[in-house]
């Protein structure tokens, strides 16, 4: 807000990821009125941008509609809420920016499932245009794990000292990683969306943290009822569903056939990209071989899929899973939980997700780009043997592999080219 001319900001991201709250707190803190348009809680709204997006004209249809509504040139900042609901809205961006008198922030839940939406709605967009180059957008995540050690009291001191021990290759001081990793398992129950983390922080109860993200993934589920076309409600419901199905399985590839017996990709891509754009899921692609760049040998037919939030993955499992994370005794779902957490890490930090798997038995959990070269990541919620990663270290003139990385629920160590790091510590795995 401080740059001069600045355009209107659009806020993108998943359903309760603080969006709103986080508009409305900088604009309380910033302006002397604000002007709050919710267009999903009140569709009517809508008719304040009808029959033009004159800056004066949408002034005096919403004042004569709210009369306790103040606006003041220079102290104003209108907040438009779910403004995919009224594209009008989003097409009078252009005409508040060029009027320059009030700031305009707006937030948006699905703006990225347009394709999806009725041929009535489609026409209604396309009449009041996306204002191409006159609107900033920025994409919000749920609170990511570095936040979450923050909203747990952890200090700048503690995470400078982790990123010593990752430096120097050296372990974390017992109690220290007592303490870390006490923090990780917990939030791989609890996960990052804020309603969740607040209710967790004030009752440490694990039942209202629960019923919190079960209401949450219904109100995704109800958002594919509304915004999908009629013929894509079922499919689109039918492939997040299958999502812990597929995270089950040993061989993680997501498959339509999983979803539904004999099902095709033809049948359900449209849908599967739905639950992405809105920011539920993310992808994990395969790649062609173990080098850089990653996204030029990515297979693009050969995907892993994974939940955007840990704790919506787990909240989705039988009662029950969150007390056995606590106590380690997961067993077929352990290392889909613990693979999900490190794409929840590795996402949220704004990485692109991918492996790499062959037939002949050689599959890698992740690849990165670390310190410029191309780095396989293993996750083991144990120990365990990484049998691919010794296969790939062993075979440097055909994998093109330096070192690699195992994470799992153990202290730092170093053997060879391997290097062993807590999870907790993959939030420190930045260029």
């Amino acid at each position: 807000m401080d740059t001069p001319s600045h355009k209107p900001i659009v806020v993108k991201g998943v359903r309760q990821c603080g969006k709103t709250s986080s508009v409305v707190d900088f604009a309380n803190k910033h302006f002397k009125h604000i002007v709050y348009l919710d267009f999903r809680e009140h569709p009517d709204y809508k008719m304040f941008f009808t029959p033009n997006l004159n800056v004066d004209d949408i002034i005096m249809r919403i004042t004569a509609a709210m009369p306790d509504v103040e606006i003041e040139s220079g102290n104003t900042c209108f907040i438009f809420d779910e403004i995919q609901d009224c594209p009008r809205a989003r097409g009078s961006l252009k005409y508040f920016f060029l009027d320059g008198r009030f700031e305009v922030m707006c937030t948006g839940s699905l703006l990225g499932v347009n394709g999806y939406k009725s041929r009535e709605e489609q026409a209604e967009e396309a009449d009041a245009s996306i204002p191409v180059g006159f609107e900033d957008i920025v994409n919000m995540y749920p609170m990511d794990f570095e936040e979450w050690l923050w909203a747990n009291g952890i200090k700048p001191m503690h995470i400078d000292y982790l990123r010593q021990c990752l430096d120097n290759e050296a372990p974390v001081d017992a109690s220290i990683h007592a303490r870390f990793r006490e923090l990780l398992h917990q939030y791989v129950i609890v996960g990052g969306m804020p309603e969740a983390v607040t209710a967790f922080l004030n009752t440490r109860q694990i039942g209202k943290v629960l019923s919190i993200q079960r209401r949450i993934v219904d109100e995704y589920k109800a958002d594919m009822v509304k915004y999908a076309l009629l013929a894509d409600k079922p499919k689109i419901r039918e492939c997040f569903e299958s999502i812990p199905s597929q995270l089950s399985r040993e061989y993680k590839k997501f498959t339509f056939s999983t979803v539904r017996s004999g099902g095709r990709g033809r049948d359900y891509v449209g849908s599967l990209q739905w639950i992405e754009d809105a920011g539920i899921i993310r992808r994990c692609y395969n790649t062609e071989t173990t080098e850089l760049p990653l996204d030029g040998n990515r297979i693009q037919s050969e995907f892993k899929v994974y939940m955007s939030d840990i704790g919506l993955l787990v909240s989705m499992l039988e009662d029950g899973t969150q007390s056995s994370i606590l106590r380690g005794e997961l067993y077929g779902y352990k290392g889909a939980i613990f693979e999900n957490l490190i794409a929840d890490i590795l996402g949220k930090m704004g990485r692109k997700l991918y492996y790499y798997h062959k037939n002949g038995g050689i599959e890698l959990d992740f690849l990165m780009r670390y310190k410029g070269q191309c780095v396989p990541i293993e996750c083991k919620a144990t120990t365990g043997n990484a049998k691919s990663m010794r296969t790939v270290l062993g075979h440097p003139e055909k994998y093109h592999v330096d070192y690699a990385i195992k994470l799992g629920d153990y202290n730092v160590g170093k053997k060879d080219k391997l290097l062993t790091l807590p999870m907790y510590m993959a939030f420190l795995l930045n260029e």
